[in-house]
């Protein structure tokens, strides 16, 4: 895909390579005394892409098959993805080759804290180096003890939070960032299909009100993700999970589906839906749109030629394959790719790294002003036309932002913008949105070398 995306620029090849190499990679390894008294050597990585801005940033996870080459081909696509949305990081990652359901929390905490130890020791951490965050395996309760260690352990004390994002809100986070890249698919999706030119091509009409959407994988981002679409007027006609997956074409209240799942332990049996035993099939469903958002690898040139959905929005990290990326455009779907779609986490982390510099809540300052304002404007409006509004409606409509409100807004605006910009690289390039993200993304990261006078 880069190489795709690169022939379509005029670069010197040098700074090309530089652009695609991982600048640094730290392997570790270290002991952890079990809670039975035995010892483990844990591995871990640590991987810093891309220099061109700092701090690099990207999340941490923690899964059996984590490798060198995965956390490095992740931490490059950090790079190009914070790139594409405008967000100043250069791209990192970090892994843990552990499956977590095997550790108790408390050995979970003492490999947690080693590994934040072993990254100060080479520099690989802090509000201007590093920037972790949560990924696959791990949440805001590692991220809190991530700066615990840290705070422990340097003098940092003035932006000392900025070292880690993803944590609990009272302890420095950020609201909105749980569900911020589930919200930034739906954002993407929808800014999609307000193109009447594109959706006209696909053989539907403007917006998401009415299409039918379904999702594989109901974890954190799908959950979102659909919320969200539904909540703009798609209708939710297909759920998948590993246990199986349901359809209805009269659509799916998402909430139920939940409840029924949390009281049976399966989406399987829920009333007025048809059970589909084996996942995958879901993939295969008619439908409008498509959203996986479980693991990667899910279409692949096997099951692409049967796909049906006219718009595929890649939720997940790489769940179409090259050689089903191929077939797909080459059916006419619309694919949105992940590189861009899923970057509302580091965008919301963008956000909270500016509140632990800052010091200051979003909102704080402008949310009491703004409300008064929006007083004084209806009070006038009411004088002069005599309109009478319920306390209730003059409360609604003057509110003032809070802090979600404002990341939310920004996280619209972040994902509107960009996919503007790929979009109009796409039609200057005569090209489809995946290669036209990664020209968008090249371009961007070249700049800074140019501008350096490294490669003229």
């Amino acid at each position: 895909m880069f190489a795709k995306a690169c022939s379509h620029t005029d670069h010197p090849d040098g700074l090309l390579k530089q652009i695609k190499i991982c600048n640094s990679m730290y392997y570790m390894q270290f002991p952890l005394k079990r809670d039975d008294g035995s010892i483990e050597v844990i591995q871990a990585w640590r991987a810093e892409h891309s220099h061109h801005k700092h701090p690099v940033k990207g999340g941490i996870r923690y899964a059996e098959n984590v490798n060198e080459d995965e956390v490095a081909a992740l931490a490059s696509l950090m790079t190009y993805k914070c790139a594409i949305v405008n967000v100043p990081f250069g791209g990192g990652k970090g892994g843990i080759k552990i499956n977590r359901n095997n550790y108790s929390d408390s050995e979970l905490e003492r490999i947690t804290r080693r590994y934040t130890y072993e990254l100060l020791k080479k520099n690989f951490i802090g509000p201007g180096v590093d920037v972790p965050a949560p990924d696959y395996g791990t949440s805001s309760r590692e991220m809190a003890w991530i700066l615990d260690t840290y705070n422990s352990m340097t003098d940092d004390i003035l932006s000392s939070e900025a070292c880690v994002t993803g944590k609990p809100v009272r302890q420095g986070g950020v609201r909105g960032r749980n569900e911020a890249t589930g919200r930034g698919v739906a954002y993407g999706i929808v800014e999609a299909c307000c193109s009447a030119e594109d959706m006209k091509k696909l053989g539907l009409e403007r917006g998401v009100d009415g299409k039918r959407v379904v999702v594989q994988g109901l974890g954190n981002v799908g959950y979102h993700a659909a919320l969200y679409l539904a909540e703009e007027g798609a209708t939710l006609t297909g759920i998948a999970e590993y246990e199986g997956a349901i359809y209805s074409e009269k659509g799916l209240d998402l909430q139920a589906v939940v409840d029924h799942r949390r009281n049976t332990g399966s989406i399987l049996g829920f009333p007025g839906a048809t059970d589909i035993p084996r996942s995958s099939d879901a993939l295969l469903l008619e439908c409008d749109i498509l959203i996986p958002a479980a693991l990667e690898g899910q279409i692949t040139r096997d099951n692409a030629p049967h796909i049906k959905a006219k718009i595929i929005g890649e939720a997940a990290n790489g769940p179409v394959t090259a050689d089903a990326d191929a077939i797909l455009l080459e059916m006419g779907v619309m694919i949105i790719p992940d590189v861009y779609l899923n970057a509302g986490g580091v965008t919301v982390s963008y956000f909270e790294w500016l509140k632990n510099l800052s010091h200051v809540r979003f909102g704080r300052m402008s949310k009491r002003f703004e409300q008064s304002s929006n007083e004084r404007i209806i009070k006038a409006i009411v004088d002069a036309t005599g309109i009478t509004l319920p306390p209730e409606q003059i409360s609604m409509l003057s509110r003032g932002a809070d802090e979600l409100d404002l990341v939310n807004s920004g996280l619209e605006e972040t994902m509107i913008t960009a996919y503007k910009e790929i979009r109009e690289v796409a039609k200057e390039h005569n090209t489809d949105l995946r290669t036209a993200a990664f020209i968008n993304a090249i371009d961007k990261v070249a700049v800074y070398y140019n501008d350096m006078g490294i490669f003229p």
